[in-house]
């Protein structure tokens, strides 16, 4: 269950840096996604304490960091544009060869 629990922080995290991208725009603040933002952030960390009870620290921080930074860098590209050489999809590469690695070890 913890893993369940990791992989939904996980998830959670990318929804922070979208609301904060998508609150506020040329025309100002948009209240609705910052709120968006907030709550994910506090979902996010809830349910990594969760995760946190059984998996180990160091192991549950850097997965939880990796599926943020994976999910937000695929939506930064899908949705708003992001370059995507090759360099960044490599790199991007290693993070999840990280978080395979620490999974399995």
């Amino acid at each position: 269950m913890a893993w369940i629990y990791l992989v939904l922080a996980g998830i959670c995290e990318i929804g922070w840096p979208v609301g904060l991208k998508l609150g506020w725009t040329e025309e100002g603040a948009r209240p609705w996604w910052i709120v968006f933002a907030i709550v994910a952030m506090a979902a996010s960390g809830a349910l990594l304490l969760w995760a946190q009870r059984t998996i180990p620290m160091g192991t549950a921080y850097a997965v939880w960091t990796g599926i943020g930074a994976v999910g937000a860098f695929t939506v930064g590209i899908l949705a708003f544009g992001d370059s995507s050489s090759a360099l960044r999809i490599a790199s991007i590469g290693l993070i999840v060869a990280g978080i395979i690695g620490l999974k399995l070890a």
